[in-house]
């Protein structure tokens, strides 16, 4: 099944979940692609995301899930613990994503912000579909 997973590219917090979910999928499950990039925003578009958005998608079954449900559910596919987070998709979703908004809206000055988006490393260039 094909998992693609949205990232803000600039944001040095979203790069570090992306290395973050790279080592923790080691069967490869996930595929990557910026928000910023041209397959990001192709898939945006596809999908009917708001071309604006600032969250982490996943892309899952032709399914789109942002926010905290793409973060509960991308754990929930993590060898480890992390697996055990996604009990949280019990919460009702707005109330998730009062603490994911604080999060991301906080991002770029708790975590800073790049010039350009990541580059992937050389063994995990074939998981990103924008390089």
């Amino acid at each position: 099944m094909q998992r693609i997973i949205l990232f803000d590219g600039v944001c040095n917090f979203c790069s570090s979940s992306v290395q973050f979910i790279i080592k923790r999928d080691p069967v490869h499950k996930f595929q990557f692609a910026s928000l910023q990039s041209d397959v990001g925003q192709q898939l945006l578009t596809k999908y009917q995301v708001s071309q604006d958005m600032d969250s982490m998608v996943l892309i899952e079954k032709d399914r789109v899930y942002t926010k905290s449900t793409a973060a509960l559910r991308i754990a929930k596919e993590l060898k480890g613990a992390y697996q055990l987070l996604s009990i949280f998709l019990i919460i009702p979703k707005p109330i998730r994503d009062i603490f994911y908004n604080i999060l991301a809206n906080n991002r770029y000055r708790w975590f800073g912000k790049k010039n350009q988006c990541m580059l992937p490393k050389p063994e995990d260039r074939q998981r990103f579909l924008d390089t």
